[in-house]
């Protein structure tokens, strides 16, 4: 890409960039729709009231993290602050496309997109409830003049403790998402899998009963669509190298080596250049990821294909100062309160599509 030049253009965001297609001569000038789609981890976007059902006690006013309806709002003004200027670099607009994990519950995302920093944009919701322990969940937001849903469902995660065959360990659903952007169609799966807790190696099963649920909502789009165009983004727990990724999903991270039926995934590169989205004992890991089909690189096409992909950690997200300096600036750190954002930075991916100039 040698430069860019962005405009309106009936309502619809316009990018005209000089890229270098391997259908098209260096510099020729092309005009394209962009559209932003992200994912952002919001580290327990809890409201104050207590759920009975759930293990939500520290969230609220008398728990442990005293949480006060003052530090609520302070939370929804840092996250929907976050979520207004992702991809903004190249798109003045906020992502057409939202998935977000650890919210509790409905109210919370009715209160995000109504915060004066997402209220003009129009998101609508999506959401089910998981059966999370915690109460946590999955949700999509969307912004409606951009993308409007044809049909939504989740998919159970069903995992028992390898020591206790009988006792389930209760997880977030997998939200799958059809709809039409702008005019095209496109699925979206939204994931938050089992953590590292009792470490890496003692829980990757679980995350690898997750990558095979993942696969197996993958390969049902597309028996249903051959040509369907997918996009899996989420909180995995794990990186873009784990035996999830590599010898379940078979993700790739080479454009050369992408078959009709490879997963291409953005994030893998990333990580090898030393790029992360939370760091954890001063190494980074890159758990937070997005990844799609192969026929979204397919230059042949007339629809939408990936452009680039990209970590949101402008300066503001970033711990300036202490012991976990250059860390994401989290809203609770081992000290307490400290009033940011997550211990997560989000992540995007742009997707374009060329267009009439006239």
């Amino acid at each position: 890409m040698k430069k860019y030049l962005i405009c309106l253009f009936r309502n619809l965001i316009i990018l005209s960039i000089h890229l270098t297609f391997f259908s098209l001569s260096a510099q020729e000038k092309k005009d394209y729709l962009i559209s932003t789609i992200a994912f952002y981890n919001v580290e327990n976007l809890f409201d104050t009231e207590d759920n009975p059902e759930t293990f939500d006690d520290d969230r609220t006013a008398s728990g442990k993290d005293a949480w006060t309806e003052e530090k609520y709002q302070k939370k929804i003004e840092n996250i929907s602050r976050v979520l207004s200027e992702i991809g903004t670099d190249v798109n003045p607009e906020p992502p057409a496309i939202l998935g977000v994990c650890e919210i509790e519950n409905r109210k919370v995302l009715e209160d995000l997109i109504i915060h004066p920093n997402l209220r003009k944009y129009n998101y609508g919701i999506i959401h089910f409830d998981s059966q999370d322990e915690r109460g946590v969940d999955v949700a999509l937001l969307y912004r409606k003049q951009h993308f409007t849903p044809l049909d939504s469902k989740t998919r159970r995660l069903v995992i028992y403790e390898a020591d206790n065959p009988t006792k389930r360990d209760y997880t977030r659903d997998q939200l799958v998402v059809s709809g039409l952007l702008n005019k095209e169609e496109v699925n979206f799966i939204v994931n938050h899998w089992p953590s590292r807790g009792g470490g890496e190696k003692r829980s990757a099963y679980k995350r690898e009963k997750a990558a095979s649920l993942n696969k197996r909502i993958i390969d049902s789009l597309v028996k249903i669509n051959p040509d369907a165009r997918i996009i899996s983004m989420g909180d995995f727990n794990d990186d873009p190298t784990n035996k999830s990724f590599k010898k379940i999903l078979k993700t790739e991270a080479g454009r050369n080596r992408l078959s009709e039926n490879s997963l291409y995934n953005p994030m893998e590169n990333m990580l090898k250049e030393g790029k992360g989205s939370l760091a954890y004992r001063d190494s980074w890991n890159l758990f937070d990821q997005i990844f799609m089909t192969s026929n979204l690189l397919n230059k042949k096409s007339q629809g939408f294909e990936f452009y680039k992909a990209g970590i949101f950690n402008k300066p503001y997200l970033i711990t300036q100062n202490g012991q976990f300096k250059d860390y994401p600036f989290r809203t609770y750190g081992y000290s307490g309160y400290e009033g940011g954002y997550s211990d997560h930075f989000p992540v995007y991916i742009y997707l374009i599509r060329q267009i009439n100039s006239n």
